[in-house]
């Protein structure tokens, strides 16, 4: 070491001025580093959907109950509107991981009332019903089908089985592997399960899984949840809402 060199101890007044420019360039280099990383990073995250929760915000609805294959509110608008059905249909669930059949069963075709949150994501929209909130109006009498079916014929499509409550809004993203055990539980409890897809231009599209019959399927899909499937089946329309019926035997699982 000689003269010239710079020499510093903690308990100095003062850096030299030439250590205090190493320094200071050795931040500015590593700070900037670190920025470039954190864009990275996020630039590579999965964007998460817009979809809510009203947690907290109860409403009181009034429609017509429809049990199967998975229960419905059919409310109805108060006139067409560009061609579209004069019902809306909103999907029912109960509260926690449980699905809405304890709390209308027996109330197919009936008008009621009820409190219940809503969950919603781009054109889907559920109602978590309030325990205890159903109420039978006794003078309307039960209504028929109010809108048919329409059978728009047998097509193949890729996605994934999510469960509907928290796919639609109380958890996001709500899909995926990071989610499975999540969904296999609302499923397992009631929760209708929706076959999650994309049309050919990028379109999110939500179908409800029902059997060839028209049954509900719950129980069969708990172990393909989270997977990515390809299924063949038929597909109808009652009003806004769609239906893909297949055997879920033969859904065939894709490589990820």
């Amino acid at each position: 070491m000689n003269e010239r060199d710079e020499f510093y101890v903690g308990y100095g007044k003062a850096i030299p001025p030439g250590m205090a420019r190493v320094i200071r360039v050795t931040l500015v280099i590593l700070l900037s580093l670190a920025a470039v990383v954190a864009l990275i990073a996020i630039s590579g995250q999965r964007k998460l959907g817009a979809s809510y929760f009203e947690f907290g915000l109860p409403r009181e609805f009034q429609g017509i109950i429809r049990e199967f294959p998975y229960p419905f509110l059919e409310i109805e608008r108060p006139g067409e509107h560009g061609g579209l059905p004069g019902f809306s249909r909103y999907v029912l669930v109960g509260e926690g991981k449980h699905g809405a059949e304890p709390n209308v069963a027996g109330l197919d075709g009936r008008t009621v009332t009820l409190k219940g949150t809503l969950i919603y994501r781009e054109n889907q929209t559920m109602i978590e019903v309030t325990s205890g909130s159903v109420v039978l109006k006794e003078s309307i009498p039960p209504r028929p089908e109010t809108e048919k079916v329409e059978e728009l014929g047998t097509v193949t499509l890729r996605g994934e089985i999510v469960d509907s409550k928290c796919h639609l809004g109380v958890m996001n993203p709500g899909s995926g592997k990071v989610h499975r055990g999540c969904a296999v539980r609302c499923i397992s409890g009631g929760a209708p399960p929706i076959f999650y897809t994309r049309d050919a231009t990028g379109v999110s599209r939500y179908l409800y899984l029902i059997s060839p019959e028209g049954r509900a399927v719950n129980r069969d899909v708990l172990d393909v949840v989270a997977e990515p499937l390809e299924i063949t089946g038929r597909v109808t329309r009652i009003g806004t809402t769609f239906f893909l019926a297949a055997e879920p035997r033969s859904y065939r699982h894709l490589a990820p």
